[in-house]
């Protein structure tokens, strides 16, 4: 079913001027961080027992037994601080981002693989705001009901998303009411 156009009708043209990024939630944010902390200590470690005493007991665990192991310490912690960084940045890369053609939904589904789902402004039939919820979902065109993933600053990104749906005419559910469409009385006064 269509949506009713608000007069003169040019309402579908309304862009954002900006593109607005809304990042993770701190708490999707900390097991990276603290897996980072781990990888860091863990170089430190190898760092401290490379320059250790040649007798000492940690410089022979890292240096010494190093012919012994398959992979060795060096290495494994290099590793091990690479897949630290990149998971801090897969988490940095989860979030919405607003754009002058509509959203885009950054999100990580099994084993850390990304997906992004990408929605113009005529798509979307509905955005659902409601205050009970802290997610946000977009019902689109052909009745699907998306659900955007959860981000640090959520009534900024309602406040955003209730702009361009004012503008655009395009129906909300909860809301500030902030940015409510000038009466018609108000028009012809």
């Amino acid at each position: 079913m269509a949506r009713i156009s608000r007069p003169p009708g040019f309402d579908m043209t309304y862009r954002p001027l900006e593109t607005q990024t809304f990042g993770p939630p701190m708490r999707s944010r900390v097991p990276s961080f603290v897996y980072l902390a781990l990888a860091l200590a863990l170089v430190a470690l190898v760092i401290v027992g490379s320059n250790a005493a040649s007798g000492s007991l940690l410089f022979r665990y890292v240096v010494e037994l190093d012919s012994q192991r398959v992979l060795g310490a060096r290495p494994l912690a290099a590793i091990v601080l690479a897949s630290a960084v990149a998971a801090v940045i897969r988490t940095r890369m989860r979030g919405v981002i607003v754009h002058p053609e509509g959203l885009e939904a950054r999100d990580t589904v099994t084993v850390g693989w990304p997906r992004v789902r990408r929605y113009t402004w005529p798509q979307i039939d509905k955005i659902v705001l409601d205050a009970g919820q802290q997610l946000i979902a977009v019902d689109l065109w052909d009745g699907r009901r998306e659900w955007l993933p959860a981000v640090q600053e959520r009534d900024q990104l309602a406040a955003a998303l209730e702009m361009v749906a004012v503008a655009r005419a395009i129906p909300i559910s909860g809301g500030t009411g902030m940015f409510d469409p000038p009466d018609e009385e108000d028009e012809s006064a």
